[in-house]
């Protein structure tokens, strides 16, 4: 029971440095990975050498998948490819769904880019949308929130998903599938929760760009063809890997599976959809290549996720290092939560702390060794796992969360309407998923 105090003691500083205290989480889970050691009495040169393969490993197997990533996000976004996905889901939910077309045009959107960074490009077309509509924007921007929120927490390439995918060891062309089920699920039952809400809170629009200057701005930018090629390759790839690795063996043994498995493999298939994403500026400038462009953009924001998902990873080698899964079988904790557990550790994470990211790598790490004491050891249930994490990291987003603040601020609504509506909302897109799984895993 020692140890069990001691996760828990650890999960509390963690929490508490970084909500009191505000210190950066690559900080709190190294200073909860050495103290965990010292204080379970793990010897002292093991500790260090623990922490360096926890991190060195976790860093070593997604770390290149998560910077060619983020760089299709940031090419997306500043070459006006988003606007195109925008424009071009629009056209084919139809503009009189404004709701519909808003919530999974930030769900393509988002799979690539962060949902702030979303929010924030998708915000004057939502306003255009709805006012020409004459619909309140308190349901409209709840719909484009969660489309951006249900792919930023369940889907790869995405890097909180492919940081808890690489901590777990779960095939990621699983985690894809998996995450697109459950999210595209949650997401359809949150439309209509958005369609509610809109009808019972009315906010003014008030489009500060008109129809013209988004018509100018999707003029700009590269075709729908273009800009859906380097978050659509990656995918299929992976899922293509995935197939080809099937017991039944579609692509034989020889040298077709060999190749699809390579171009499969995410590291080849995130750096083939990077390589894509080059061809969405109309003219691909080498200034966008060096340090001070587009990549070394990028490349700044990708340093700040694979820190912490290393220091995430020191973390749950430690906690490997104390047996802690035979700890929890021992004692029968989580004795008939099974895949709920995961979704509780992470949604309290997450509304703790506010960063979705934080609570999907800090969940990760600590249930990783304990998936065989519950009994989510094979490779569906570990899939089923990582989903079943950021479906919790939805739940919920509210004041101390960045992204509460982008939504309320860019939408019109005070405190009190964004608890209504943020708040509420991504707590039942959560939820709405983790029914769905824990449905799914009774069949699979």
């Amino acid at each position: 029971m020692f140890t069990i105090f001691l996760i828990l003691l650890s999960i509390a500083f963690i929490i508490l440095t970084t909500v009191r205290m505000k210190l950066h989480p690559f900080l709190s889970l190294l200073a909860a990975s050495f103290l965990f050691g010292l204080f379970s009495g793990m010897p002292l040169e093991e500790i260090i050498q623990t922490i360096n393969n926890g991190f060195g490993g976790t860093i070593g197997s997604i770390g290149i998948i998560i910077i060619a990533g983020i760089i299709i996000g940031t090419f997306l976004e500043k070459s006006g490819g988003a606007y195109t996905l925008a424009n071009f889901t629009l056209k084919l939910v139809g503009p009189k769904r404004v709701h519909s077309a808003m919530a999974f045009i930030g769900y393509i959107v988002s799979i690539p880019v962060f949902a702030d960074s979303g929010f924030i490009i998708l915000s004057p077309l939502n306003k255009a949308l709805s006012k020409k509509a004459g619909l309140s924007l308190a349901g409209t921007a709840m719909a484009l929130a969660m489309g951006l929120t249900a792919t930023h927490t369940m889907v790869p390439p995405t890097p909180g998903p492919i940081a808890a995918a690489g901590i777990i060891g779960a095939d990621l062309g699983t985690v894809i599938l998996i995450g697109l089920l459950a999210s595209i699920c949650a997401l359809i039952t949150s439309i209509f929760f958005a369609k509610r809400m809109g009808k019972r809170i009315y906010i003014d629009p008030a489009p500060r760009a008109d129809e013209t200057a988004m018509e100018q701005k999707v003029s700009q930018a590269p075709s729908a063809m273009k800009s859906f090629l380097p978050i659509l390759a990656p995918i299929l790839l992976i899922l293509l890997r995935s197939v080809a690795e099937y017991p039944t063996q579609p692509f034989g043994d020889g040298n077709a599976k060999v190749f699809v498995s390579f171009i499969g493999n995410p590291v080849a298939a995130l750096f083939i959809g990077m390589i894509l994403s080059f061809l969405l500026p109309k003219r691909l400038d080498k200034e966008m290549l060096s340090t001070t462009g587009w990549v070394g953009e990028a490349l700044m924001s990708a340093a700040i996720i694979i820190m912490i998902t290393g220091a995430g990873g020191a973390f749950g080698k430690v906690l490997q290092h104390s047996d802690i899964g035979s700890v929890i079988e021992s004692a029968n904790l989580g004795a008939g939560l099974g895949i709920w557990l995961p979704f509780i550790i992470a949604a309290a994470f997450k509304t703790a702390q506010g960063s979705s990211t934080v609570a999907i790598i800090t969940t990760a790490s600590i249930v990783a060794p304990v998936l065989p004491a519950l009994g989510l050891d094979d490779n569906t249930s570990r899939a089923l796992v990582v989903a079943a994490i950021g479906a919790g990291s939805a739940v919920v987003s509210h004041a101390n969360d960045s992204f509460f603040w982008v939504v309320t601020q860019l939408s019109n609504m005070d405190v009190n309407q964004g608890y209504r509506l943020q708040s509420a909302g991504t707590g039942f897109l959560g939820i709405s998923a983790m029914i769905f799984l824990f449905l799914l895993s009774l069949f699979i």
